[in-house]
């Protein structure tokens, strides 16, 4: 997954604020070399997280809303299962009279 890796996690809040070059990226990770952020930046724009717009001799990096916002829908659909998972397994220890009060052990 493209975004495992937290200097693409790096690279692409940057980008998501504004359009940048590889060299502005660069600019804000002073001990990638450019060829490293290109290998992520290309890693990035593979999983379709950002596009890429030739503006003379600069490639210029954004990140893509709309992708975006389908991982957010996707994250969102793993938390609320999760979350569900949780209640339910709350629920099925109340019902069979489980408690997990740390008083009651000793601890408090």
């Amino acid at each position: 997954m493209a975004l495992a890796d937290p200097t693409r996690r790096v690279i692409l809040a940057r980008v998501a604020e504004r359009p940048l070059s590889v060299g502005e990226v660069a600019d804000h990770l002073p001990t990638m070399t450019r060829p490293n952020v290109s290998q992520h930046l290309r890693v990035l724009r593979e999983a379709g997280l950002v596009a890429v717009e030739s503006v003379g001799t600069k490639r210029i990096y954004s990140a893509r809303p709309d992708a975006l916002q389908d991982l957010r829908t996707e994250l969102d659909g793993f938390w609320n299962q999760a979350l569900a998972n949780f209640s339910r397994r709350i629920d099925e220890r109340k019902q069979n009279g489980d408690s997990d009060d740390r008083d009651d052990q000793g601890g408090g």
